[in-house]
């Protein structure tokens, strides 16, 4: 059974296992960690004590907020856990002004479905830090 939680205290390194799909270069599981502990906000999935998906938010908690970070595991997709983790972020950023994602033209329609509307956004990425940052 999948559940919800908003708690990253008792999370261990260990448990963030297959995310970052696709990427060239990705956070080990250690700076997952930092990731999620780091974030404003953050909601995670679990089945059991495995960790299936997560979400994270960067805000002021006034004005705005950003959700950078979205995963379900693999075995997780197309059962409705991505749209509760989205569902649970928008829950708790509901009182800002603008919360925006950046994504892939493929997942327009995810979020569209949830709500969001479709914009123009700019982004740099500093492809050589994709691993994130060190201390």
């Amino acid at each position: 059974m999948v559940t919800y939680t908003d708690q990253v205290d008792g999370i261990a390194a260990s448990q963030l296992v297959g995310f970052f799909e696709g990427w060239p270069e990705h956070p080990d599981q250690a700076t997952h960690l930092r990731i999620l502990k780091q974030s404003s906000h953050v909601v995670l999935a679990k089945d059991g004590d495995r960790i299936i998906g997560f979400i994270t938010a960067v805000s002021d908690n006034v004005l705005c907020a950003y959700v950078p970070l979205l995963e379900v595991l693999p075995d997780y997709r197309r059962q409705g856990v991505g749209k509760e983790l989205v569902r649970l972020m928008l829950l708790k950023l509901g009182d800002l002004y603008m919360i925006d994602v950046t994504c892939d033209s493929e997942l327009r329609p995810f979020y569209l479905s949830m709500g969001m509307s479709a914009m123009t956004a700019m982004c740099k990425r500093n492809y050589q830090n994709q691993a994130g940052k060190l201390d």
